[in-house]
């Protein structure tokens, strides 16, 4: 692909907004469709951020090294983030969404004076083992579609549909403008736009508890 075309997912171009929920079976599905863009990705540039399970990050590596891709080298030259999702989402034992935001912003403006755009990929299966933080996810998961309006970068928000409720799947749903299922992406006819969304959220039921980190 070309420097200046528009990343190509799930052999679809993405026009922005490209906040995308993915939704997959299992690793191997979530891998076949994640690797041809993240691949595409290093070839024009792009930097790749990865917020990855940390149980899964040597896998994560040996997958990236088996696609063809240097994962040291690219991590030395800068161009390769890997985080674990447990240190980036739950800092302190809590899911603070406000933070996040930041090192979000924080992520979408530093690549800018080096890369022409960030391609990143978070896996959400933390907020699946901590479900006391899901209320939060979701109103996140609408809160940062502000800040990716205003970026080039392309988000792909990684969920394992054996560990989320159909209740958080439907929400998360209604909060990517790009979903993925079966491996096909497409805009989402379901997207509610992020102020509508949370108004919503915020009438349904008090919030009844922290989102706090289980021991």
């Amino acid at each position: 692909m070309r420097e200046d075309e528009p990343p190509r997912l799930a052999g679809a171009l993405l026009d922005p907004p490209r906040h995308v929920c993915a939704f997959f079976n299992s690793e191997d599905e979530e891998y076949r469709v994640l690797l041809p863009f993240i691949k595409d990705g290093f070839a024009v540039g792009h930097k790749a951020v990865h917020v990855v399970s940390p149980d899964r990050h040597d896998q994560h590596v040996d997958r990236l090294i088996a696609a063809g891709i240097d994962a040291a080298d690219a991590r030395r030259r800068g161009q390769l983030d890997i985080r674990s999702s447990t240190g980036a989402y739950l800092h302190g034992g809590r899911f603070n969404q406000d933070r996040m935001l930041q090192t979000f912003e924080k992520i979408a403006s530093r690549r800018e004076a080096i890369f022409p755009a960030n391609r990143i990929v978070c896996q959400m299966e933390w907020a699946a083992d901590h479900p006391s933080c899901i209320h939060d996810v979701i109103e996140f998961e609408a809160r940062v579609n502000h800040l990716w309006s205003r970026h080039g970068d392309t988000v792909v928000c990684v969920y394992d549909l054996a560990k989320f409720s159909s209740d958080a799947v439907l929400d998360v749903t209604r909060t990517h403008p790009l979903i993925i299922v079966g491996g096909v992406i497409q805009r989402n006819p379901f997207f509610v736009p992020p102020d509508v969304f949370l108004r919503e959220l915020r009438d349904r039921q008090p919030r009844s508890c922290a989102c706090a980190c289980a021991s």
